[in-house]
């Protein structure tokens, strides 16, 4: 097991490959990507059990991760790289003509720790919960671990599927909610308020858990608990409160980094907030 201080360091390092990557290319997510940048970490680097840098599509005996708000893409190709899933030079091909990684993560390339094309919002809970159900009836004790914004919880198909696992007792699955309360067009309680998300997600029978998203200790409490409630026959909701753009202080807690690149000058600004801790690629 990493320390947290470790962890702390490869996720200052992967912070910097996101404003590089969405630099390099003038375009990209990078609001998100920062602000999921310690679950990434703290998930790849010590929660799952993985057969990492070894990948097949099967994920027979390890854990799955599906990443159901595909845009935050650049923050999951530095994890994986970082990890050693592919060589870490790649990530400079970030969006670029005839790169494996596309805008938001495809198959067709054959990248190796993507399992499915994801950013048609509302969708990856639906898949999660399949693969979660495909492990059960293999009996692989494994878990399927899956993220989604707050924003995408407005898709109606996210309802469906909750009935759907709750219904099923699919007891094998930890889904986790990035609830930045910041989406494309504005604050989230504007374009369509959630509500009471806790009481929502338990009405629709999960059991539910609450997260600090910027502290590697509480993810890895909270992610602990809800592996342990698991085979008891509910799945499992984690809210996960951050804050977008969290690292570079100019793009934090605003919506409008949502989807926008920064200039020259503004990724200089950046690097200089975030450490280089690994080597940049």
């Amino acid at each position: 097991m990493e320390s947290t201080e470790k962890l702390q360091q490869i996720a200052s390092q992967v912070r910097r490959d996101i404003v590089r990557m969405v630099h390099g290319a003038a375009s990209g997510h990078p609001g998100g990507s920062l602000g999921c940048t310690d679950f990434f970490v703290a998930l790849y680097f010590d929660v799952m059990h993985t057969k990492a840098p070894v990948f097949n599509m099967d994920g027979e005996g390890e854990d799955l991760f599906f990443l159901s708000n595909g845009h935050i893409s650049p923050v999951w190709y530095s994890t994986l790289a970082r990890r050693g899933f592919f060589p870490v030079g790649e990530l400079a091909t970030f969006r670029k003509i005839e790169s494996r990684l596309q805008g938001h993560p495809a198959t067709e390339e054959g990248l190796p720790g993507i399992r499915v094309a994801s950013g048609s919002l509302g969708q990856g809970l639906s898949v999660a919960i399949g693969a979660a159900q495909a492990k059960k009836l293999n009996k692989d004790d494994r878990f399927v671990y899956s993220l989604h914004g707050d924003g995408e919880l407005q898709e109606g198909q996210i309802w469906e599927a909750a009935m759907y696992a709750a219904h099923h007792k699919v007891d094998n699955i930890i889904s986790t909610i990035d609830f930045n309360g910041q989406q494309i067009d504005g604050a989230v309680e504007n374009v369509m308020n959630l509500g009471d998300l806790r009481a929502k997600w338990e009405a629709f029978g999960w059991q539910v858990h609450q997260m600090y998203g910027h502290s590697i200790d509480d993810i890895r409490r909270i992610v602990a608990e809800a592996r342990d409630a698991c085979g008891k026959g509910k799945p499992q909701m984690i809210l996960m409160t951050t804050e977008m753009g969290k690292g570079v202080d100019f793009m934090e807690g605003t919506h409008k980094w949502h989807g926008v690149a920064p200039d020259d000058e503004q990724l200089a600004q950046a690097l200089h907030q975030l450490e280089e801790t690994l080597g940049d690629y």
